[in-house]
């Protein structure tokens, strides 16, 4: 067994350790392409065939079989029912406080726990609306009110 064989079987199994230990295809592409420069240096080619025998076989690797794989390895993401929540209206039934981290609403007769956008203090009977949800927490500005509301 030659040198360059030994460091291309170690560089394998370095590839190998990375990629069983990360789901995202990070270093699959090496693992083939150090088994093709291995398979080189057996064949007594020089440092600098092995080196492009693996690069080579890398680089097609990855244009072959990427795009195949990614189809199956990335989920796709699908809207929740809360996301729907975004753009409505809900009514503060406790102060909103971000500096105290307090605030709840109601939308559609759901309580939420809920932040000012701005940082505004928001007194309960405020009519807000829904900017984002960032896990369980709305985050809310105060709503427009129409322009009827405004000519009493």
């Amino acid at each position: 067994m030659h040198t360059f064989t030994i460091g291309w079987f170690a560089a394998l199994i370095v590839f190998g350790i990375i990629e069983a230990s990360c789901p995202c295809l990070l270093s699959i592409w090496f693992c083939a392409g150090s088994i093709g420069a291995m398979v080189a240096a057996e064949l007594g080619a020089s440092f600098g065939v092995q080196l492009a025998v693996f690069l080579v076989i890398s680089l097609i690797a990855l244009a072959a079989l990427r795009p195949l794989l990614r189809r199956y390895y990335v989920p796709k993401l699908e809207k929740t029912n809360a996301d729907a929540l975004v753009g409505k209206c809900a009514v503060v039934t406790e102060r909103v406080d971000n500096l105290n981290a307090t605030g709840r609403a109601k939308v559609g007769g759901q309580d939420w726990s809920v932040r000012s956008s701005a940082g505004d203090i928001l007194e309960p009977g405020t009519t807000v609306t829904i900017e984002r949800i960032e896990g369980a927490k709305l985050f809310v500005s105060p709503a427009q009110e129409p322009a009827s509301a405004n000519a009493k």
